[in-house]
């Protein structure tokens, strides 16, 4: 399988739980500054992915699976014993969908694009970073009544995405002061040995 990525987005997602799962995975940076967006090899990446963002899982088939929520249930079930979703059908499964959209919608689209493009203007940016701000609360009282993850006691794909939204904030100007249990979420999650790897990887600098 192979992984489009960009460093510094979303991408960082799948590729974690990818390494947790034990699954390996080509990797092809995409430009997507460059229009249009080019792999590495100089392809026209919209010519493979008509959306044109980033991640994009190419399948050993050769079809393509795109949206983050979907790809790291995917590849969280092609190895079910790293237990990085629960089994498909129980309860605990549509828990993890449930973090899994609440991160999709709630925070990863009011970080981007809002907090990424300055042309939004400083009120636009500043509305944005008070809903985030509102999400971040809720999601650091959970982390303190039902962590030390999204799911208890477990590590899940569901942790991976968080980390990799989450972390945006010292770009974005997003305040994580208020919320000490998100806080020592990101350092514990950050601290994971598969976690610093897919960071490298992708050419990002991993905590010390």
């Amino acid at each position: 399988m192979k992984l489009y990525y960009a460093t510094g987005t979303c991408s960082l997602s799948p590729h974690i739980v990818a390494l947790e799962a034990g699954i390996a995975l080509e990797l092809e940076r995409v430009d997507i500054r460059a229009t249009p967006h080019r792999t590495e090899t100089g392809a026209d990446f919209t010519a493979r992915h008509a959306n044109g963002y980033v991640p994009a899982l190419e399948l050993d088939d050769g079809s393509l699976l795109t949206e983050g929520a979907a790809m790291v249930q995917y590849l969280a079930d092609l190895a079910p014993g790293a237990r990085l979703a629960p089994p498909a059908g129980t309860a605990e499964r549509y828990r993890l969908q449930s973090w899994l959209n609440f991160i999709a919608t709630e925070l990863h689209k009011m970080y981007s694009p809002w907090l990424f493009h300055p042309e939004y203007g400083a009120q636009a940016q500043e509305v944005a970073r008070g809903k985030i701000a509102e999400r971040l609360a809720y999601v650091d009282r959970h982390l303190a009544t039902s962590g030390p993850y999204l799911l208890g006691e477990a590590f899940s794909a569901a942790d991976a995405y968080l980390f990799t939204i989450v972390g945006w904030s010292a770009f974005a100007k997003v305040d994580l002061a208020p919320f000490p249990q998100l806080r020592d979420f990101l350092d514990r999650v950050g601290a994971r040995p598969q976690v610093r790897a897919a960071m490298r990887a992708e050419g990002m600098k991993a905590a010390a």
